[in-house]
């Protein structure tokens, strides 16, 4: 027992120093996690997902998240277009880091950094377009943001940008009701010209079966019938059929009789011939 009381100076003097040292210089790093060890502030190494060990009170880690990040407008923003439109915008970024090191010690604050770069680079990028290219060509548009923003981001600080989505564009009232009336017109005038294009077909059609009945006489009878039986089925009236030969024959004789001459109009019974009388 005395022994035991001697050694307890040493033993208490041991867990202290095992608390002092081992827990602070123990670290646990996720596996989508990386960790970046400074000593004395300089950077030392990055270390992988698992239990890593450090000097206590010397080493500091600072863990970085690998996994893709997603950042999205708070609030909409107003854009004026190159044709002086202003639209209102939400886009979204994805990003991740692939250089852990740049990411700590080349920015202060990445996320941040990257997030105001991509509403920068949208607010020009949307500024240098019209309005149609906004509407109709907007892959283009998250194209070269992407392609802007990761220049700026992927060398000097490590980040990746995965995708860059313009996602609704809104405008104002008074434009949407312009475009809705410019619209109807359009679809106005392609219903014009599809309509005058089938007219004139239809009238060289007309012109072609003219000209085959010209030369075939057969094919004006035929047409007759067909044109009897349509209008049988279509009324209910009763249809005699006439033989086109009958039909020539009569007009041929209505148009053969002499036309009488006109009966002269009687003269003016007045003036000199009353008072010849």
């Amino acid at each position: 027992m005395n022994v035991l009381f001697d050694f307890l100076p040493w033993i208490v003097v041991g867990v202290a120093a095992f608390l002092l040292i081992v827990p602070p210089g123990v670290r646990i790093v996720a596996q989508y996690e990386r960790g970046v060890q400074l000593r004395f502030g300089r950077y030392v190494s990055t270390r992988e997902p698992g239990i890593r060990f450090m000097i206590p009170w010397v080493d500091r880690m600072i863990k970085v998240d690998m996994r893709t990040l997603t950042w999205i407008l708070d609030e909409r923003q107003e854009v004026i277009t190159r044709d002086n439109v202003t639209v209102h915008v939400d886009a979204v970024v994805y990003f991740n880091v692939i250089d852990p090191v740049k990411a700590v010690l080349e920015v202060e604050d990445y996320r941040t950094a990257t997030e105001q770069l991509a509403l920068t680079s949208l607010r020009s990028v949307l500024g240098q377009s019209d309005l149609d290219e906004v509407l109709s060509e907007r892959d283009r548009i998250n194209a070269r943001l992407r392609d802007i923003i990761d220049q700026h981001t992927e060398e000097p600080w490590g980040i990746r940008i995965s995708l860059v989505e313009v996602k609704d564009v809104l405008l104002p009232d008074a434009m949407q009701r312009i475009m809705a009336r410019a619209a109807e017109a359009e679809r106005e005038k392609r219903a014009k010209i599809i309509r005058a294009e089938g007219e004139f077909m239809a009238a060289e059609k007309l012109t072609q079966a003219a000209n085959v009945m010209v030369t075939e006489p057969m094919t004006l009878q035929l047409r007759y019938l067909e044109s009897l039986v349509e209008l049988a089925g279509e009324s209910s009236s009763t249809i005699i059929p006439l033989p086109l030969d009958i039909l020539k024959s009569a007009i041929s004789e209505l148009t053969s009789k002499e036309v009488p001459e006109p009966r002269p109009m009687l003269k003016d019974i007045s003036g000199p011939d009353i008072a010849s009388r």
